[in-house]
């Protein structure tokens, strides 16, 4: 500390050592170049995410009900292959404890690479499984271990991506830094909307379910392999290293409970304000419109894609100005707006006399700018909430278990 106070008490003088003004841009250029590698590894671990969560459940319905199931009930078969993708989300919590507890205690570096290998192979591997014409009931059964397997990596990957970024950056800049993990909702989404498009646009019927819909999984290997490489390259974060040092006699989330009832509580409430209006306007939305006001499921559809590009904007704009006036003053802001905003768009959509342009911006406006404020800001929301003894444990849980019942009752809750 005092030869570093020395060296920047030096620099501006005349004389002032050139080795240590050189030893400080290197450090600087170092952890400006890590910070980089952090982010875009964190932004592609969240793309690989949410376009497996949109690709799954695009086939889901459309190709895996037909071949990995028994077709005397085609009822039957369908709801069991959503039943596959619901359970994904089941072993979501379990995975944020589990990895939250191992990157609390041995690092978020180790714990990302871990959850990169079971969330990227799992989707490779469903890519490849036979049908059940093939293998028969291992099918079904293989499918539902690769869910599971997804599902554990993906409710550790969150936590440790946005920790990397927020943890890495610049205090002044964290909340710019952690929200551009999140952007990978919404490229995720636009991801897997364009590649089913361009399958679906390039195939016929009897190729897609033969193996168009296969190589859409398989491709995310390319974006697991380069995300891997990224990661291990990459440098613990200093919060982490400052404190492994402390001595624990509980484990990281029995700290949680026992420190921060008050805030995990909070957090999930701030977690399912985000769950419940994405699901309005990411998923329900689709289904009134083509179920209910009847419009083309294209239109439906380019309306929550449009959405998404918008915030892929809005999202880092949000994350900028938390970093001015506080991450709570725009989460606030944007939830309330987005409350406010919602029964407006859904009578400007029934009201819109079959014209698609009304109905994008009823998703835009709510869905692309103000959920954006609400989405952007939550990771450092939650970050700042918790020490970073327990953080990975704090943020992972709350995001993860919440999450459960924010996306499984919103659907259910809407319709009715």
């Amino acid at each position: 500390m005092l030869i570093q106070d020395s060296r920047s008490q030096g620099r501006g003088l005349p004389g002032a050592p050139p080795v240590a003004e050189d030893a400080m841009q290197s450090r600087a250029a170092l952890g400006s170049e890590n910070l980089r590698a952090v982010t875009i590894s964190s932004v592609l671990g969240a793309v690989i995410e949410w376009y497996d969560f949109f690709l799954y459940g695009v086939v889901a319905g459309l190709v895996l009900n037909r071949l990995y199931f028994p077709q005397a009930d085609a009822v039957v078969s369908t709801m069991l292959a959503y039943s596959t993708f619901a359970l994904g989300f089941v072993a979501r919590p379990v995975g944020g404890v589990l990895f939250g507890h191992f990157g609390d205690r041995l690092g978020r570096k180790k714990m990302l690479m871990l959850t990169l290998l079971l969330m990227g192979g799992a989707t490779v591997m469903i890519g490849l499984i036979p049908t059940y014409s093939s293998i028969g009931i291992a099918a079904p059964l293989l499918l539902l271990a690769c869910r599971i397997v997804q599902g554990i990596g993906l409710g550790g990957e969150w936590g440790g991506a946005v920790l990397m970024t927020y943890e890495s950056a610049p205090v002044a800049k964290r909340g710019y830094y952690a929200s551009l993990p999140q952007i990978g909702m919404s490229l995720g989404l636009v991801l897997a909307s364009g590649v089913v498009a361009i399958l679906s646009y390039a195939l016929d019927d009897a190729q897609f379910l033969a193996w168009g819909w296969r190589s859409a999984f398989i491709a995310s290997g390319v974006l697991v392999i380069l995300t891997f490489y990224m990661r291990k390259h990459v440098a613990e974060t200093d919060d982490f290293n400052k404190a492994k040092k402390t001595k624990h006699d509980a484990l990281p989330i029995i700290d949680v409970f026992r420190k921060y009832p008050r805030t995990v509580l909070a957090c999930m409430g701030a977690r399912v304000i985000d769950g419940v209006f994405f699901n309005v306007f990411g998923v329900f939305s689709i289904h009134y419109l083509t179920e209910t006001l009847h419009f083309p499921r294209t239109t439906a559809l380019l309306g929550v894609v449009f959405g998404a590009a918008v915030m892929t904007f809005f999202i880092p704009f949000w994350g900028r100005v938390s970093d001015k006036v506080g991450q709570p003053v725009v989460y606030g802001t944007g939830a309330l707006l987005a409350g406010l905003s919602a029964y407006p768009a859904f009578m400007l959509m029934h009201n819109s006399a079959h014209s698609a342009l009304p109905v994008w911006v009823a998703i835009i406006i709510p869905f692309g700018v103000f959920h954006a404020a609400v989405f952007g800001t939550m990771s450092s929301l939650f970050s700042e909430a918790f020490e970073p003894d327990v953080r990975y444990s704090g943020i992972s849980f709350v995001y993860q278990f919440a999450g459960v019942f924010a996306g499984g009752l919103t659907p259910v809750a809407a319709t009715y």
